[in-house]
């Protein structure tokens, strides 16, 4: 007993020593401070003054003419105003939600200790959520509008600091309309008045006591209460919320009593309509707002921005239009399964994608976009790339021999074949890359060296790793694998005399108050090469088209420079599958890159024809939508063979062969005037006709 006394005793006199309870009262207190001071943090910094007016807005998409493009928005209904609200539907919803709604200042003080209180009890039972609170009516659009709806004490908080922030700004009225306006009805409805239209064909302005009823009924949950899909449960609510009212004041009993008998009677008047027009390039505008920005979803979808972006509404619906055109593709699978497929347009000079698709079939937001997210060997593509571009840096010329046969390199033999292993034994360049050879790319980067080739790839801003230091690089081995974008990237360097610009969607982002908060209007490049060893790369590749791989793929009356590929397929038992076809391709004004493919290739899901042109189709009919309206596409390059013809050719040739390039260009023009209507169709008749008679008169 004394023992226990001594031992309480000296407990009592270290407890005042150290002044323990003051310093517990310090901790708490200072917890608090600092909780506060976080939350009072967040409620200042979140723009409540724009809560309003983004609500009241959708967020609209802007095309490079700063043209309206089409909205998103996830939680958005049709905007009313208080005016145009019957007042039974904020005499239902305050009854049942939020009674006290006029005497409180944004919380509960009663529910926020109820919460506290669940908190205790769910630790001790390890749940990590808050079970009930109390929620008030401005608690309510304060989650909906800006928080998750995930039930933590931290939530909790933020939920009250923004509820007071909310209250110091707007009047009642303001808040409660708010609310009416941003409430989820179910079916994919938000807002009092897409829900009276929803359920009975009517203006929330005229909606009578007893459907105001069932519209505030299904609040506490939509999903279980609204008429359509539960009839049975939305009447029993209804009538406990009409119950709710003469308790409130709002109602007699008498004529509750009434309303209660009479049934539900839905009419749908609600028409859905689809703005999400350009589902690619949006997605794709959401993610660059996101990961660029730092913007998240939920802000882009429901806080009313507009986003300008750099969409040609023209070049996007033809290039949808082409991917909805099964004949523009290899047959499925026996399977059923589809050959997917991706394009990207690019304008070279300020790196604005003006077109993207990033697959077939159903869409699904923000899903799987193959234009901007796979990684698959580009093939031939890297071609100019790892070995052409720094052959001509370090002292080759187009028209170089190159050798052409089987060889082999290193101590692990490496030896790169020709398509049908048909070797000519010497090559000019500019030959050799129209027709995609493959012996003497690599011949070609052994003598100037791999790392030249890593180094250059590198500066085209391509994903590439150490690893990818050897003469396989010639050919697209890399390890990682690029996306469309990205190659089309890369290929602006060409179509914009040796700068290259980086793609992207988003001009600027202005808020709905009009601050502009992202601008990116400036066009930034990067010098990859000189102008002079750019306009080589496009006299080469000018080959590819008119000559080479490319000529399938080649649009009718256009000179269009660029590079096919494409990549065997592995473990199929077939010496001609494929896996990857490529397809890019440029003007001056646009690049345009193509690729085609299975997303999981084998023996039964493979392309065929490892010649690369089975993309042919696709990549054409894109070029004769976007070229028309793409300004002036002419190269001030001649293609290499025409040049290497007139450097080379006897002087008597060299005239007939200069005619005959006159005549040529002649019936370039009248068939790209064609497709321009009958004005220019006699222009180019007689382009054609004048060629034609200086060539008679020689």
């Amino acid at each position: 007993m004394k023992e226990s006394y001594t031992k309480k005793h000296q407990l009592k006199n270290i407890w005042h020593k150290y002044q323990i309870t003051r310093w517990i009262i310090v901790t708490i207190l200072s917890f608090i401070f600092i909780v506060s001071a976080y939350c009072t943090y967040v409620a200042k910094t979140t723009d409540v003054r724009n809560l309003q007016s983004s609500l009241e807005k959708s967020t609209v998409i802007y095309d490079a003419n700063n043209n309206n493009a089409g909205k998103i928005y996830s939680q958005k209904g049709t905007y009313v105003g208080y005016k145009n609200i019957s007042s039974n539907l904020p005499n239902a919803i305050l009854s049942t939600e939020d009674r006290n709604f006029y005497h409180e200042y944004g919380f509960s003080v009663k529910g926020f200790s109820r919460a506290m209180l669940s908190v205790a009890k769910n630790k001790i039972m390890h749940r990590n959520y808050i079970s009930g609170g109390g929620s008030t009516l401005t608690q309510q659009l304060v989650k909906n509008a800006y928080l998750t709806q995930e039930q933590t004490f931290s939530r909790k908080l933020k939920e009250l600091f923004l509820s007071i922030q909310v209250e110091n700004i707007y009047s009642k009225k303001s808040i409660l309309t708010m609310y009416m306006n941003n409430a989820y009805f179910g079916n994919g409805v938000y807002g009092v008045q897409d829900a009276s239209k929803r359920y009975f064909g009517m203006d929330a302005k005229d909606l009578p006591i007893q459907d105001a009823a069932v519209i505030a009924g299904m609040l506490t949950n939509p999903s279980a209460y609204n008429p359509v899909d539960h009839p049975g449960l939305a009447f029993q609510r209804r009538n406990t919320v009409l119950q709710l009212m003469v308790e409130n004041g709002k109602l007699t009993q008498a004529t509750a009593n009434n309303l209660k008998k009479m049934p539900i009677h839905v009419v749908n008047d609600y028409k859905y309509t689809d703005s999400y027009k350009y589902p690619y390039y949006f997605d794709s505008v959401i993610d660059e707002a996101i990961n660029q920005y730092g913007l998240s979803e939920s802000d882009i979808m429901n806080r009313g921005y507009k986003i300008y972006t750099n969409l040609n509404q023209n070049q996007q619906s033809n290039m949808q239009n082409d991917f909805a055109n099964d004949s523009m593709f290899p047959s499925n699978a026996s399977d059923g399964t589809k050959v997917q497929a991706a394009s990207v347009a690019v304008n070279p000079s300020n790196g604005g994608v003006s077109a993207v698709v990033g697959g077939r079939g159903e869409h699904v937001f923000r899903g799987y976009n193959r234009a901007t997210q796979i990684k698959r060997q580009p093939g031939s593509t890297m071609k100019p790339l790892a070995v052409y571009t720094p052959a001509l840096q370090n002292g080759y010329n187009y028209d170089s021999t190159l050798v052409n046969k089987k060889l082999s390199y290193g101590k692990n033999k490496y030896t790169p074949e020709n398509y049908g292993n048909s070797y000519t034994g010497s090559v000019p360049m500019y030959k050799a890359l129209a027709d995609s050879m493959n012996a003497p790319a690599v011949w070609l980067l052994n003598k100037i060296g791999a790392n030249e080739g890593y180094q250059s790839v590198k500066s085209f801003g391509l994903p590439i790793h150490k690893s990818d230091n050897n003469l396989a690089l010639a050919l697209g081995g890399l390890s990682s694998g690029v996306s469309p974008q990205q190659m089309a990237g890369a290929y602006t360097a060409f179509a914009n005399n040796g700068n290259m610009t980086t793609p992207h969607y988003i001009r600027k982002i202005v808020d709905s108050s009009g601050k502009v908060i992202v601008n990116n209007d400036q066009n930034q490049s990067k010098k990859i090469m000189s102008k002079k060893v750019a306009q080589q790369m496009t006299s080469m590749m000018l080959g590819v088209f008119n000559n080479g791989t490319g000529v399938g793929a080649k649009p009718y009356g256009y000179q269009i420079a660029g590079k096919t590929g494409s990549t065997e397929a592995d473990n199929t038992g077939d010496s001609d599958a494929t896996r990857d076809k490529w397809i890019i391709g440029y003007t001056p004004k646009v690049v345009v890159a193509t690729w085609e493919g299975f997303d999981n290739t084998n023996k039964n899901h493979h392309l065929e024809n490892l010649s690369g042109n089975g993309v042919g189709p696709l990549f054409r009919n894109e070029m004769q939508h976007i070229l028309p309206n793409a300004g002036d596409n002419k190269f001030d390059v001649q293609d290499a063979q025409t040049q290497y013809e007139d450097e080379h050719q006897p002087k008597a040739k060299k005239s007939q062969s200069g005619i005959w390039h006159d005549v040529q260009e002649g019936a370039s023009n009248f068939t790209n005037n064609v497709g321009k209507g009958f004005n220019s169709l006699k222009k180019g008749a007689s382009d054609l006709f004048n060629s034609a008679k200086k060539y008679i008169n020689q």
